[in-house]
């Protein structure tokens, strides 16, 4: 019964399981991508299904995935899927505090050398991948020529990486060259082609030689960017590389229904995996679930069930009625019933439910197309366009009206909790001042020229911005406060609403004038945040496609340096330019709540591990107790 509670979800909010087929099938029922793409992917195998009840985590996120190729997906919730499906070499554990890399696949943490401009990863023997039709029915080793492979794909033209300027910072010896030539030749990137930037020592070991030192090289190699791939797979499943995700972390994904709802099950190919957690000081409340959870085998979970539901009240009410097991992101319009004070409501700590409520290390935006004729451009005129909008909206309005008091204004867009945080800063970006903003207005000749109320461009045509956003209730909620806040200066917006994976490919192709959209630290480090003004990352993490020489000189320059007071001053300094070319409107740190209900052992928020589905348990007698009830 428990294995079908995420249908009948799915059901209860609109998703018809009659609208799109889909089959739970075995080893063999995948095709090659030859074979017509479908909306619906059913693919790899089940393990068997162990003694006892099937242990089901029943999840529910706010917006649907983008796809499962690790190359190419930069949204959170479809990096957070495939990261339970694929492996990186490295990992942040689990509970420790402050967040420590660890191996995952790698026989110890990588030798770094020579300054920081060499790297030498030792990948275990004996690790698969899940099983698959291309492989043939042989077991397939896990070796460093797929890292190889994995970190070329990012620079290959035709798989338009979302991260790629993370690993050009760096200038891995040669691939940019490899990349160039397919650019300018027209021709496919050659895999083949060796570059001294990767070799590949034995099976099991690879040497990456960098141009530019980079102390913080490694954290790359935690994220699921880095998710280590088949070539086979790749290739035999091109141009659908995203359906079929094929890894050799804990789970391997069995059910898809695009937008709806997405079933991972055990990988029976996982390698031997036992949970070693100490009780963490920010956490003493585990202390009796590590106990419990001591030396067993990962994962604990035999079948994980995602269903998309967008509106955040069914979200909410389909936890309350139990009808799923981790409510990952509180929608904020429920904070006053549920965590009353910011503490777990009385009602639901006495059903035994748990409360874990933290920053993500992210921030919220509005960004300006800078390439858009009306909002875009360098010069003294459009900088007042974009400052005097800035300056116009209400942040702590929006922190106690739609946020509910679950965010903060922020005054630049490094988010608290990574270096080159600045608790210190304020400026304009987190400032409210509509007489400032229409006297800006006013001076660079943004006013009603043809009497109907509304200000007008300097050339005298009208001035209208557009802004594109999602239909759930806080989005609505949003473009509310930004309707009444452009009045009030006279500026006439009008909204764009789509679904959020056509908004993201909209906005990485640069055809969005406006759009407001959050976004999460991959790592620790600041660097991730200034990445969003950086020219070389337009089409991936720039969606304001801000390019000022200046801007990417400081970001080179504070890349290869260490953690210090000097590169400090470099991130604060790229901080006030940010602020004053506003390519986008930082508006709040979001804090954040998750719940779970009382049968889950051992969760906890771990901001840069994002497969950790494995390391919690189902507690079946309390969940059979709360079923008779």
């Amino acid at each position: 019964m428990a294995s079908t509670r995420g249908l009948a979800t799915a059901l209860l909010f609109g998703v018809s399981s009659c609208f799109v087929p889909c089959f739970a099938q075995g080893v063999g029922a995948s095709a090659p991508a030859s074979a017509p793409a479908s909306s619906a992917v059913a693919v790899g195998a089940s393990a068997a299904v162990p003694a006892g009840p099937e242990k089901v985590l029943r999840v529910a996120y706010r917006q649907a995935e983008t796809g499962f190729d690790p190359a190419y997906v930069t949204d959170l919730y479809s990096r957070n899927i495939l990261a339970n499906i694929f492996d990186t070499p490295l990992r942040f554990s689990y509970l420790k505090r402050p967040y420590q890399l660890e191996p995952s696949v790698t026989d110890g943490l990588p030798e770094v050398l020579d300054n920081a401009t060499r790297f030498v990863f030792k990948f275990k023997p004996g690790i698969y991948f899940a099983d698959d039709p291309v492989f043939k029915g042989k077991k397939r080793e896990l070796t460093g020529a797929d890292l190889i492979y994995s970190i070329k794909r990012h620079y290959d033209p035709q798989v338009k990486s979302g991260h790629l300027y993370r690993l050009q910072g760096a200038g891995i010896l040669g691939l940019d060259e490899v990349r160039n030539a397919a650019l300018k030749g027209g021709k496919p990137f050659d895999y083949d082609r060796p570059v001294d930037g990767l070799r590949l020592l034995d099976k099991y070991t690879v040497e990456i030689r960098v141009r530019n030192s980079d102390p913080r090289f490694t954290y790359n190699f935690a994220d699921p960017m880095l998710s280590l791939v088949a070539r086979e797979v790749v290739e035999a499943y091109a141009g659908h590389v995203g359906e079929h995700p094929v890894g050799t972390n804990a789970y391997l994904l069995s059910q898809w229904r695009r937008s709806s709802l997405i079933v991972l099950t055990r990988n029976p190919n996982f390698r031997e995996v036992y949970y070693r957690e100490t009780v963490p000081a920010h956490r003493p409340d585990l202390a009796e679930d590590v106990k419990q959870l001591q030396g067993r085998r990962l994962p604990m979970i035999d079948r994980v069930e995602v269903s998309i539901i967008e509106e955040s009240q069914p979200r909410w009410l389909s936890y309350l009625r139990r009808e799923f097991d981790l409510l990952d992101d509180l929608p904020n319009e429920f904070a006053p019933v549920a965590i009353p004070q910011n503490k777990l409501a009385p009602n639901l700590a006495k059903q035994g439910q748990r409360a874990v409520r933290y920053e993500r290390a992210d921030i919220s935006m509005s960004y300006f197309n800078m390439e858009d004729p009306v909002v875009g451009g360098y010069t003294a005129d459009k900088i007042a366009l974009r400052r005097a909008i800035g300056l116009a909206i209400n942040l702590d309005e929006q922190v106690r009206l739609p946020r509910r008091g679950q965010a903060k204004p922020a005054q630049g867009i490094i988010s608290p909790g990574v270096f080159g945080y600045d608790p210190q800063l304020k400026s304009e970006m987190g400032e409210f001042d509509r007489a400032r903003a229409k006297a800006l207005l006013d001076l660079y000749g943004y006013v009603d020229k043809d009497g109907d109320g509304w200000r007008d461009l300097p050339d005298g045509s009208p001035l209208t911005i557009e802004y594109t956003t999602e239909p759930d209730a806080q989005k609505r909620q949003l473009a509310e406060l930004w309707q009444k806040n452009m009045t009030a200066i006279n500026v006439r917006i009008r909204f764009k609403i789509g679904k959020w994976p056509e908004n993201l490919k909209a906005a990485n192709a640069g055809r969005l004038q406006m759009w407001g959209l959050g976004w999460s630290a991959d790592v620790p480090d600041g660097e991730n945040f200034l990445g969003l003004a950086y020219g070389p990352s337009k089409g991936q993490s720039n969606k304001s496609r801000f390019d000022l020489p200046e801007y990417n000189r400081l970001y080179d320059q504070q890349h290869s340096m260490p953690d210090g007071p000097e590169r400090l001053a470099i991130m604060q300094k790229m901080q006030r330019m940010a602020v004053a070319y506003m390519p986008f409107k930082a508006e709040t740190h979001r804090v954040f709540t998750d719940i779970t209900q009382p049968w889950v052992i051992g969760y906890d928020k771990n901001l840069y591990q994002r497969d950790f589905w494995a390391y919690v348990d189902i507690d079946t007698d309390v969940l059979r107790k709360s079923q008779s009830h």
